[in-house]
């Protein structure tokens, strides 16, 4: 796995290098060594999911790097843990059985089996839930695509609203509470879901600003939690879009990347080797599958200043 890092450094040296003398930089060395280190999970000719592989790729060059996924330990060491890491308490419970009688559900309630449990665990990236897509058509016999803002679906992390998780045996009820923002967040919108027949699409829209985006309301409310965030408003920098024919096509489609480039302010649209120009309000429009947002430091650095 040390093959992995050292490619993956030579690449991002080749591509920040000012005194480079091709203007191209190509990462085929890069690309063999995640063939070789995932014992060929990822290939170069076939096309995977993104949160996968990234999920991957970060986790690997976190544990190698000397992270752990252990709180007060070496995961400061990692570049990785400091960069994209953050931490949430998880909030369980079992759901009471129905046929039960009330005084049986008393009874239950009292055992400490159906007491509400928590655990606090640190995340790479957040998986947030897109509501069910509507199955019935409207007047012009179209199907209805559904738009739903960004608040909502990041609702399920402000530490009070539960989600029922089922399983063969029994149903658990979850909620979670963000304790720690990262410098650069990752969300990842669930997008897939696997029926019996075939793996479906959500295709509804995320409205989502590209700028000046508040996660104070996420943040947990312990004032000890809050100190240690002076500044909680992010900024999108890069936003991976998954194309495809219809909802039935799962993960066939293609995927496209919206990059910003710092310097200039610009927005461009990236997939294989076309690279164009995009206005940041197209970025709005498209089924967003991964996006990544970096935290503001100028409101930080002011009040520290003062």
């Amino acid at each position: 796995m040390i093959l992995l890092v050292q490619r993956f450094g030579e690449l991002l040296r080749k591509l920040w290098n000012p005194r480079n003398f091709k203007a191209h930089v190509s990462p085929h060395e890069m690309l063999q060594s995640v063939v070789l280190c995932s014992k060929k999970r990822f290939q170069i000719t076939t096309q995977g999911d993104p949160i996968e592989f990234l999920s991957w790729l970060l986790n690997s060059l976190h544990s190698i790097l000397g992270g752990t996924k252990k709180k007060n330990s070496t995961v400061m060491n990692s570049r990785i843990g400091n960069t994209f890491q953050g931490h949430m308490r998880i909030y369980s419970r079992k759901v009471l059985p129905v046929d039960l009688d009330p005084r049986e559900q008393e009874a239950l309630l009292q055992t400490e089996e159906y007491q509400e449990t928590s655990v606090e665990t640190p995340f790479l990236y957040l998986t947030a839930d897109l509501p069910p897509a509507p199955i019935f058509q409207d007047e012009m016999k179209q199907n209805i695509i559904p738009q739903v803002p960004l608040s909502q679906i990041l609702s399920k992390f402000n530490g009070m609203q539960e989600k029922e998780y089922k399983t063969s045996k029994e149903s658990i009820v979850k909620r979670f509470e963000i304790r720690r923002l990262p410098p650069f967040l990752i969300m990842c919108i669930k997008r897939f879901n696997k029926n019996l027949f075939y793996v479906e699409k959500n295709p509804t829209i995320l409205n989502f600003p590209i700028k000046n985006i508040d996660l104070s309301d996420i943040l947990s409310q312990d004032e000890d939690v809050r100190a240690q965030h002076p500044n909680t408003t992010y900024d999108l920098i890069a936003n991976i879009v998954h194309d495809s024919a219809g909802a039935d096509q799962g993960r066939r489609g293609t995927f496209r990347v919206h990059i910003l480039h710092k310097g200039t302010g610009k927005w461009f649209e990236m997939q294989d080797l076309h690279v164009t120009e995009i206005l940041p309000q197209m970025i709005t429009l498209t089924e967003a599958y991964i996006q990544i947002y970096e935290l503001r430091k100028e409101d930080s650095q002011k009040s520290q200043s003062a």
